[in-house]
């Protein structure tokens, strides 16, 4: 059997184009979900520095 097998029939080419097909859609679900997942951590942590600068200059004075 040699290294590359280009198939005679290409019909053989499509289960390996939709397998292709789908891990690339759930791919790119992923990388949308981890986006919004690390928005939704970034505002909880700016709200939650901002409530502990208040706290400090409220201590201060």
């Amino acid at each position: 059997m040699p290294f590359l097998y280009f198939p005679e029939d290409k019909s053989e080419y499509i289960p390996a184009a939709i397998t292709m097909t789908i891990f690339g859609i759930v791919a790119i679900l992923t990388f949308v979900l981890i986006k919004r997942v690390s928005k939704k951590q970034e505002a909880k942590t700016k709200e939650l520095e901002e409530q502990i600068n208040r706290e400090r200059q409220n201590e201060h004075l």
